[in-house]
C-alpha cells in the first residue's frame, strides 16, 4: 500500500485538478472530456494527438492549459518547407568565430505541433526523436529538454491532399488520440457570446512545473490489482490478428493490432483516471475509460473494414464487450 504522504499527494492532486478545470473553463466553453484527456496525458508523462476540424479552439485550449500549469509553451506550424533545424534549433557562427547553438521552439514544456501531417517525414522525425528521448542531438552534441516535456500534435481529418501521414511506428509514440467534436448548440451560443464581446477573462496559474513532476511520480506509484493488469494486456492482445488470443473482429477487420506500448499506456492512463476519480487504485472501468484513446491510432483497418464502412471506434467497442 502507498505510504501516508503519497495518499496525501493524491488527495491534493484531485483538489488541484478541480481548480485547474474551473480555471480552464473561464476561457474554454464545453470540451470538458477533451480537457480531461489532455490533462491525463500530461500527468501520465505522455504525448497526445488531437484530431479535429479547424475552428474548434485547439490552439487556444493548449495555450490556456499551459498558462494554468505555469509552463512555457511554443507553437510550431508544420508546413511542407519546414526543416528539422526549424524545430530543434541550429548552430550559428558568432562574432568570435565560435559555433553557438541557438535553441529551437522544441525547448519548451508544452509544444504544440500544429498540423503535424503537413510536413515531410524528415522533419516529423526530428520532433519524434525529442518526444522519445526527451533530448535532441545537433552536430553530435546532446541537449536535454526541459522537464516536464509534453507534445500535443494536431491533425485536420478533412483535406488530406498534400499531407504526409504519420507512419504507424511514429503514431505509436503518442499515448492518446483525442477526437474533438463540434460544440453543442447551447455551448456554441456561449462561445459566440464570449468571443464577440469585449469580455477578456484572465486565468490564474494553478500548478508549478515541480508539482507536475511530483504528481507524475506519485501516479506511477499507484498499485494496480492483478486482474486489471490481465484485463489491459488481454485487451491489447485480442486486437492482434492471426495470433492465439485474437478476437474474431481482429481477424476480419484489422491488418495490424496494438503493440506492447498500448498495454503500458492502458495501465498508466487507468492509474491517472483512477486518481482523478478520487480512487487510490484503478479498476477495469478505468482501463475502459482510456481504451479508445489508447487504441484508436494503433489499429490498422484492412480493406474489408474500409469497404463495409466499419469505424475503428466500433471495432474497439466490440473488443471492450
Amino acid at each position: 500500500m502507498q505510504n501516508k504522504s503519497d495518499v496525501e499527494t493524491l488527495e491534493s492532486f484531485l483538489e488541484k485538478y478541480l481548480s485547474l478545470k474551473s480555471e480552464i473553463a473561464k476561457i474554454i466553453v464545453g470540451q470538458d472530456e477533451v480537457v480531461k484527456n489532455i490533462l491525463i496525458t500530461i500527468f501520465s508523462n505522455g504525448h497526445a494527438l488531437l484530431i479535429g476540424v479547424p475552428g474548434l479552439a485547439k490552439t487556444l485550449m493548449i495555450n490556456t492549459i499551459a498558462k494554468c500549469l505555469g509552463l512555457n509553451y511554443s507553437r510550431i506550424q508544420f508546413t511542407p518547407d519546414l526543416m528539422p533545424s526549424d524545430i530543434v534549433g541550429s548552430e550559428i557562427l558568432d562574432e568570435d568565430r565560435h559555433f553557438r547553438f541557438i535553441k529551437g521552439p522544441v525547448f519548451a514544456n508544452i509544444v504544440l505541433a500544429d498540423e503535424i501531417n503537413r510536413t515531410p517525414p524528415k522533419t516529423q522525425s526530428a520532433l519524434l526523436e525529442a518526444m522519445q528521448e526527451k533530448a535532441v542531438t545537433v552536430a553530435g552534441k546532446n541537449f536535454k529538454l526541459d522537464e516536464p516535456f509534453f507534445v500535443l500534435a494536431t491533425q485536420n481529418p478533412i483535406e488530406q491532399e498534400g499531407t504526409y501521414p504519420l507512419p504507424e511506428a511514429q503514431l505509436d509514440r503518442f499515448m492518446f488520440n483525442i477526437w474533438l467534436d463540434y460544440p453543442s448548440f447551447e455551448q456554441e451560443i456561449n462561445i459566440v457570446k464570449a468571443t464577440t464581446s469585449n469580455f477578456n477573462p484572465k486565468v490564474e496559474v494553478v500548478l508549478s512545473a515541480n508539482e507536475i513532476l511530483t504528481y507524475q511520480e506519485v501516479i506511477r506509484k499507484i498499485p494496480v490489482p492483478d486482474n486489471v493488469y490481465q484485463y489491459a494486456i488481454n485487451l491489447a492482445s485480442i486486437t492482434r490478428p492471426a495470433t492465439k488470443l485474437s478476437h474474431p473482429w481482429a481477424n476480419n477487420f484489422i491488418s495490424w493490432g496494438a503493440g506492447p506500448r498500448a498495454s503500458q499506456y492502458l495501465i498508466i492512463g487507468a492509474k491517472c483516471s483512477a486518481a482523478l476519480n478520487g480512487k487510490f487504485s484503478p479498476d477495469i472501468e478505468d482501463v475502459k475509460n482510456v481504451a479508445h484513446l489508447v487504441l484508436r491510432h494503433r489499429l490498422v483497418k484492412n480493406y474489408k473494414a474500409e469497404a463495409e464502412g466499419i469505424s475503428t471506434d466500433s471495432i474497439i467497442n466490440e473488443f471492450i464487450k
